[in-house]
């Protein structure tokens, strides 16, 4: 891989490829988005004594808020549910990184404190192939000189890349 690629990458390859790609390209729109304001804010004070016991790290590429390094568990809080299949996949690449570094029996933790849900997550063998696959698909798109086309999902009204993808601009 020529690129370090991020669980961000991954989320938004399962989210929006136009996305991903304007992501990938140096296009950030995140800093800008009260959505994703108020879902850091979420993840900072559902679980307050989590700060003091248990670690952030930031390696090779991933940053995970909150990981429990005495029992190997990786914790993701997330505001919404409604692209589950995403924040998944972003665990599971958190937990590949982590094994990949030499860890073992690393297991993950979804939590959605505004639903009271919370979903274990493991690694399989199938999860390594498709991760694999996943970096592969990302490079190529990522790589291309043509960014895809606007999606027109339901997800893309709180999409902190909204206006850039939805703002007419021939006058």
């Amino acid at each position: 891989m020529s690129r370090r690629l991020t669980a961000t990458h991954i989320a938004y390859y399962h989210t929006c490829q136009r996305k991903l790609w304007l992501f990938a390209n140096g296009i950030q729109m995140e800093h800008t988005s009260t959505i994703v304001a108020e879902g850091k804010l979420i993840g900072e004070t559902s679980y307050s004594d989590r700060a003091e016991k248990y670690t952030e790290i930031e390696i090779d590429g991933i940053k995970i808020d909150y990981f429990d390094a005495e029992n190997g568990v990786v914790h993701e809080v997330k505001k919404s549910a409604k692209m589950e299949h995403a924040h998944l996949a972003q665990i599971k690449y958190y937990i590949w990184k982590l094994t990949q570094m030499g860890l073992e029996n690393i297991t993950g933790v979804l939590e959605y404190p505004r639903l009271k849900k919370r979903q274990e997550v493991i690694l399989t063998a199938k999860d390594i192939a498709e991760i694999q696959q996943w970096e592969t698909a990302i490079e190529a798109m990522s790589a291309t000189d043509n960014c895809p086309p606007v999606i027109q999902a339901k997800i893309c009204q709180s999409c902190s890349y909204y206006d850039f993808c939805y703002t007419d601009e021939t006058t």
